[in-house]
């Protein structure tokens, strides 16, 4: 006597690989997207008394996240069954799922936002930064603009070309720089570079803003070199472009009307801390993870140091006194090596 054992059916796995038009497509759509959000910041940070919904800036916004959202369903159409199904969409690659999950993020947002306006008015101050349906869309906005270097990611190859290297370098960029936006009241890439001399310095301060405005926006610019330095090695000049170009954006959406040595600053200290490491890395007899500890050990405090320097240079004072400098860029260290343990632990690799 035989019995039979009915086995459940897999579901077809997608392909996994994906196309250089559909990745420079999505690319387009997700920089239009985040190229309306950067409009629209500056438009509300240069004209505060913008009272309505309906501006062209919101224009850029909302038809960016149509194209992105058009865009998806394009790549999605061939590695999805004519009636899809809930099984078949779990089924799709991280590359789509996760982009995808940005756009309901976005549709929900974007929706509520409309809405939101209408009956409360529209937000001030922190008052943007709380506001639910302004989280919403830039958490959908973060998620889309990674879907072309998680494509990349997602073909095989342990090298990036040219052309490579400029589709990751972009859209990691455009991942980031919402996060920036939307952390401006926490940031040392915003409004205030340099502490108020006040001493002591007061525990509740705008000094203590400033300190956790320098400890978030190293975390915020050590994670996307972590993130590609995972699947590849970075390339030549990228980590200097990014940082380089996010502090630059930030200045002339928020700081145009100050000097720009702050932002040049942080730019030149990047670049210069790359050479550096590049130049130094054959000699440091250290092992994968034990090269990106020291990365994170040493580039917070060089940066920010650079700030400092060049901010006495310019105004004659730190703003901080011998204990606030010395222990800010302490810190900035301890932050680094935290993010890199962490950022490369959430998934451990092999040397």
């Amino acid at each position: 006597m035989t019995t039979s054992v009915e086995r459940a059916i897999p579901v077809e796995a997608p392909a996994t690989s994906f196309s250089a038009r559909e990745r420079w497509v999505l690319l387009v759509a997700s920089a239009w997207l985040v190229i309306g959000l950067q409009l629209d910041a500056y438009a509300h940070a240069t004209t505060p008394e913008l009272e309505t919904f309906w501006t062209p800036w919101h224009g850029v916004l909302y038809s960016g996240i149509a194209a992105s959202g058009f865009t998806l369903l394009w790549i999605m159409r061939s590695r999805l069954p004519g009636i899809p199904t809930y099984r078949s969409v779990l089924a799709l690659p991280n590359a789509l799922r996760i982009p995808l999950a940005g756009m309901a993020f976005l549709l929900v947002g974007g929706g509520v936002d409309t809405l939101w306006h209408n009956i409360w008015g529209i937000e001030r101050d922190m008052e943007i930064f709380v506001s639910p349906s302004h989280e919403f869309i830039i958490l959908g906005m973060v998620l889309v603009a990674m879907g072309p270097a998680l494509m990349l990611a997602a073909n095989p190859g342990d090298r990036l070309d040219l052309s490579g290297a400029l589709l990751v370098g972009v859209s990691t960029l455009f991942a980031a720089l919402p996060m920036h936006i939307y952390s401006l009241h926490a940031t040392a890439l915003g409004f205030r570079h340099l502490g108020s001399d006040l001493d002591p310095v007061p525990v509740y301060s705008p000094d203590s803003q400033l300190v956790h405005g320098y400890l978030f926006s190293t975390v915020l610019l050590l994670v996307p070199f972590l993130a590609i330095g995972r699947r590849w090695p970075l390339p030549i000049g990228l980590p200097s472009i990014l940082v380089g170009l996010i502090a630059v954006f930030m200045h002339l959406m928020f700081d145009s009307e100050r000097p720009w040595w702050p932002a040049l600053t942080v730019a030149a200290a990047a670049f210069a801390a790359e050479i550096v490491l590049r130049a130094l890395n054959p000699l440091v007899k250290l092992g994968v993870n034990g090269r990106w500890v020291l990365f994170g050990l040493v580039t917070p405090p060089f940066v920010w140091g650079a700030v400092l320097l060049v901010g006495k240079l310019e105004t004659g004072t730190t703003g901080f006194n011998i204990h606030m400098v010395t222990g800010l860029l302490t810190l900035t260290a301890i932050t680094g090596v935290g993010t890199v343990l962490v950022a490369r632990s959430v998934h451990r690799l092999a040397e």
